[in-house]
């Protein structure tokens, strides 16, 4: 029993004398590891925090880039639609852009001619001239302008419920324009019979958009072209997207009626004061002609005249600007 229990301490001795010495080394090597370890987290985290910085500052600078080309394209498009040519197509009138100004340039002439032969007074006729040659001819075809976009936006509602009801029904997008541009009214009809025939002559259906909307820059259209060319690149259920554009669609026509019925009140007031003094002007000159003689004769009252018809003209397009709701 001595000899077992001697056998016994020796082991003990022997195994622990050799963990102390063989043990060592590998536990000086954990510790090496570890404190390699806790020097190299740091080093991680930094490498990782400097991949998360260079990853959110491409992103920022993509970004960045993204809203400098909406800039840019939002410029562009400003340019192109206050350009004669874009006016011109969008009032749908067969008219170049040399033979609009030669028409403007006739026009005012004859103006200035009439004004010179009824006043004998050359600066009256030529300030006369230059308004009616620049200002009248631009401001007709601006009017006819948005009066065929106003037509064509309250109707486009009804044009992309034709889509649902067509693609709910099995029909393609390509039929659906062409029952468009058959059943709608104008200009609704005749922009997708025209949209139709560039996408026969070999135009896709994001490119023959961007034609219309050169033609008809409304912001309704262009939310139609996305929803077309994202369905295109990802797929998914187009009825559903085109019916939600057409609710999104009607809640802005309706807000747009609405604002325009709470602003009637301002529009009204704003008409009023800025016809009230030229009405006093004119009704003072046809009834007590000679009252008024000496504001038209004498250079101080022509002076008068011309600065009161400044201020009554900044006034006016200040209140306008005031009252004017564009979204």
């Amino acid at each position: 029993m001595l000899t077992i229990l001697v056998a016994v301490l020796a082991f003990i001795t022997v195994a622990g004398l050799g963990f102390a010495f063989a043990g060592g080394g590998s536990a000086d090597a954990k510790a090496i590891k570890r404190a390699q370890a806790i020097v190299a987290a740091p080093s991680v985290e930094r490498g990782r925090g400097r991949v998360a910085a260079q990853a959110a500052s491409s992103q920022e600078t993509r970004r960045k880039q993204i809203l400098r080309t909406l800039r840019d394209q939002d410029k562009q498009q400003k340019k192109a639609t206050l350009a004669i040519a874009a006016r011109l197509q969008q009032a749908d009138l067969k008219l170049s852009v040399r033979g609009f100004w030669i028409v403007s340039l006739v026009f005012g002439l004859i103006v200035g001619m009439l004004l010179l032969l009824v006043t004998q007074k050359p600066l009256i006729a030529l300030g006369a001239a230059f308004a009616a040659g620049l200002g009248l001819p631009r401001w007709a075809v601006s009017f006819l302008a948005k009066r065929r976009i106003k037509k064509f936006t309250e109707a486009f509602s009804d044009a992309i419920d034709i889509i649902v009801r067509g693609i709910k029904s099995g029909l393609p997008v390509h039929d659906c324009f062409k029952i468009i541009g058959r059943e709608s009214p104008e200009p609704l009809g005749g922009e997708f019979r025209t949209m139709v025939e560039n996408v026969s002559m070999g135009l896709t259906v994001e490119q023959a958009l961007d034609k219309m909307y050169e033609r008809m820059p409304t912001s309704e259209l262009r939310f139609f072209a996305i929803v077309l060319a994202i369905q295109q690149k990802a797929g998914g259920n187009l009825a559903e997207a085109l019916n939600n554009l057409s609710t999104v669609l009607r809640a802005r026509k309706m807000m747009r009626e609405k604002i325009k019925a709470l602003s009637s009140e301002a529009v009204a007031s704003a008409f009023i004061i800025g016809s009230l003094p030229p009405g006093v002007v004119v009704m003072i000159t046809l009834t007590t002609p000679t009252y008024m003689a000496p504001m038209y004769s004498d250079p101080r009252g022509q002076l008068m005249l011309l600065a009161a018809a400044f201020w009554m003209g900044l006034g006016i397009f200040v209140m306008r600007k005031m009252i004017n709701f564009k979204f």
